[in-house]
C-alpha cells in the first residue's frame, strides 16, 4: 500500500490542517510523521530537541517517514524538514507528493511565535525566513504537484488538491 498522498512544505503551510482536511474530503485516514515521533518516544518534540538534539530528532524523523510511505494508505504529512534527508527524497519517488507552498507573511501568522516548534524557538520571523529559503528546492523537487496556500482556507486547499490526485 502506499499513501494517497504525501503533504510536504515549511512549518505554517498547512500540512496538518488541510491533510486532515483532505482526508475527510477524500474519506481516508490522516495520517502525521510528527505525530508518529511523538508516540514512538513518548514525548513532545520539542522535549526530543533539548533532550537528544535536532540530529536524533532527524533520525527519529527519517524512520517514521520510511515506515509510513509503506504503511499509510490515506493522506501523509511529513515534517517541515524531512526533505532534508536525501534517503527521505529518494523514498518519496514514485509517490503522488504536493508542496505545500506558503510564503513569510502567511506562515509567520500561521506558526505564531513558535510555541512547540524548537527550530523557531529564537527569533521566529528571521528563523522562518532561513528555513524558507534553505528548504524551498527540495519540496520543489520532491513535489509531483505545488498548491500556492496564502491566503486561503483549508477547505479550498483541500478541494484542490483533491482534483490533483489520480484517479
Amino acid at each position: 500500500m502506499a499513501p494517497v498522498c504525501v503533504l510536504v512544505g515549511p512549518p505554517g503551510s498547512g500540512k496538518t490542517t488541510v491533510g486532515r482536511a483532505l482526508a475527510e474530503l477524500l474519506g481516508v485516514e490522516f495520517r502525521d510523521t510528527d505525530l508518529d515521533i511523538e508516540a514512538t518516544a513518548g514525548k513532545p518534540i520539542s522535549e526530543i530537541f533539548i533532550d537528544e538534539g535536532e540530529a536524533h530528532f532527524r533520525t527519529l524523523e527519517r524512520a517514521a517517514v520510511a515506515t509510513a510511505l509503506v504503511a499509510a494508505t490515506g493522506v501523509l504529512a511529513l515534517g517541515g524538514g524531512a526533505v532534508l534527508a536525501e534517503q527521505t527524497r529518494a523514498a518519496l519517488v514514485g509517490h503522488t507528493v504536493v508542496y505545500l507552498s506558503v510564503e513569510l507573511p502567511d506562515a509567520v501568522r500561521r506558526v505564531g511565535l513558535g510555541a512547540g516548534r524548537p527550530l523557531l524557538a529564537v527569533n521566529p520571523r528571521a528563523t522562518l525566513k532561513h528555513l524558507l529559503e534553505q528548504r524551498r528546492p527540495h519540496y520543489a523537487a520532491v513535489a509531483t504537484a505545488t498548491v500556492v496556500t496564502d491566503g486561503r482556507t483549508p477547505e479550498q486547499l483541500a478541494s484542490e488538491i483533491a482534483a490533483l490526485l489520480p484517479a
